[in-house]
């Protein structure tokens, strides 16, 4: 099971600028096994896009499914943003782009309970997210 990040949804069904390669990143995901987005994702793709039923229609018509943070995942996300905050207080952690408990949790949820993430945000998650395979949609 491969984890979808906001990010990538986002490209996709708003047809951004990277849509076709987030587009190519998910059919060859889907061709391998199961591509889900949690309860976060799918939180902030309605937040940016707006009408919830047109992104739940065209995530079902694609073939992403819904797969529910676990205990353990929220607690690994919660610990991962204590250390965020710790680095910015030490100055050893540039605040470019400020990281919240979203941020965290598709990370943790992508970590734990799946096998991957397809995100453009490869750095991040590496980052903070050790032995998670990131999945990078390319053009």
């Amino acid at each position: 099971m491969i984890a979808v990040d906001t990010s990538v949804l986002v490209d996709y069904i708003g047809d951004g600028p990277q849509a076709e390669a987030a587009e190519g990143a998910l059919r060859a995901a889907l061709s391998i096994g199961p591509v889900v987005a949690c309860e976060v994702v799918l939180s902030e793709v309605v937040a940016g896009l707006g009408h919830g039923d047109i992104v739940m229609e065209t995530l079902d018509a694609v073939g992403i499914g819904f797969s529910p943070l676990e205990q353990r995942a929220a607690v690994r996300a919660g610990e991962m943003q204590r250390r965020y905050k710790e680095r910015l207080r030490r100055g050893s952690e540039t605040a470019a782009v400020r990281r919240s408990v979203p941020d965290f949790l598709i990370g943790a949820h992508a970590l734990l309970q799946c096998q991957a993430l397809i995100t453009r945000d490869a750095g991040f998650f590496r980052d903070y997210f050790k032995g998670l395979k990131v999945i990078v949609p390319k053009a």
